[in-house]
């Protein structure tokens, strides 16, 4: 009866093949050699679980072909994002934030002078130009501006902003009117 020999040294010889069938599958160089150490990497850790005198190709091709098939259908799922941004769409603030500083919002609102209320609506939250919010509210141009720079530093001043502080809002057309940025 001849010795047998521990699989684990045989694997090197089988890595020419285990990248060629790699090659075939990924069609690319490095995701082959990334797929070869993934499934190698695999084998190693459950060499307990391979029965000894069956076929250690057999075995590690498989482990190989269905490393390859479950990284194929996780990426399916994914959408790559490198830089982040369908992540960015994605992520949403908590809600209770959002509520407390609509809260502090409305209760500064509220004490804005019916014209500063109307111009920052006007301006900020329906996107209307100067121009048109002057024309609606019967009074020249310069004066809507005025209007609304004031209605703006006072409305940081009653929610306690500073300059440098950002206010992060749950809602766009919020953000519009305090900020001057168009709402999305």
């Amino acid at each position: 009866m001849q010795p047998q020999t521990d699989p684990r040294d045989e694997l090197v010889e089988h890595l020419p093949a285990m990248r060629a069938f790699a090659m075939s599958l990924t069609r690319n160089s490095a995701a082959a050699d990334d797929l070869v150490q993934d499934a190698v990497v695999k084998a190693w850790g459950n060499f307990d679980k391979f029965q000894a005198g069956t076929n250690l190709r057999a075995w590690l091709f498989t482990i190989l072909r269905n490393t390859y098939y479950s990284l194929y259908r996780r990426r399916r799922r994914e959408v790559e994002d490198p830089d982040g941004i369908m992540a960015g769409k994605m992520s949403e603030k908590p809600a209770h934030d959002g509520h407390l500083a609509m809260a502090d919002f409305r209760r500064a609102f509220v004490q804005l002078t019916d014209e500063q209320r109307e111009v920052l609506i006007l301006v900020g939250a329906e996107g209307f130009s100067y121009e048109d919010a002057a024309e609606m509210c019967g009074c020249a141009v310069g004066t809507v501006k005025s209007r609304t720079n004031r209605a703006r530093k006072r409305l940081a001043e009653l929610m306690h902003l500073d300059d440098e502080e950002g206010l992060e809002l749950t809602d766009a057309a919020t953000m519009a009117v305090v900020i001057g940025k168009p709402a999305a």
